[in-house]
């Protein structure tokens, strides 16, 4: 009885090894199939402000962030001499850079020719000089990590009165 006993359990671990030869996934493979997996057009926190901070609703802590930067360019650089030198101009899209270590890059977008290079670069430098000290914003974050956004957000200069 003992020797069929210890055959039996011979063959068990035999076949039981199969079980533990098992293939280890492509490591490549595995990333490849993560990434496709991974939505780059969107993160999974928006840019914020210190003002917003507090919301918890997703939509509206994003739309108090893009009030908040639209309002304090306007405050900034709507008192400027914009308003006086060129009237014909009551809004400019400014694209807004928001890098992972929080510093902040703005660029005006101009419509094809609409407006000389010469004003171009004046209006530039305008907003680079009012915009140099902007508050402190905290980046986006996609999957636990402080990414870079750009977006573009139109700024009015000129209300209507």
């Amino acid at each position: 009885m003992n020797k069929r006993v210890f055959i039996f359990a011979l063959f068990i671990s035999l076949v039981s090894c199969q079980y533990f030869d098992k293939q280890v996934p492509d490591e490549k493979e595995l990333l490849e199939q993560e990434l496709k997996k991974i939505n780059w057009d969107e993160v999974d926190e928006f840019p914020s402000v210190l003002q917003c901070d507090t919301i918890k609703d997703a939509e509206i802590k994003r739309q108090c962030f893009f009030d908040y930067l639209a309002q304090t360019i306007q405050e900034r650089i709507g008192i400027d001499t914009l308003r006086i030198e060129y009237p014909e101009i009551d809004t400019i899209n400014v694209k807004i850079t928001v890098n992972p270590d929080s510093s902040l890059q703005f660029e005006t977008q101009y419509p094809n020719d609409s407006i000389a290079l010469a004003d171009k670069t004046k209006i530039d430098s305008i907003l680079t000089s009012r915009l140099s000290d902007f508050p402190k914003v905290e980046p986006a974050i996609k999957r636990g990590v402080k990414v870079k956004t750009q977006f573009v957000l139109p700024v009015i200069i000129k209300m209507e009165k």
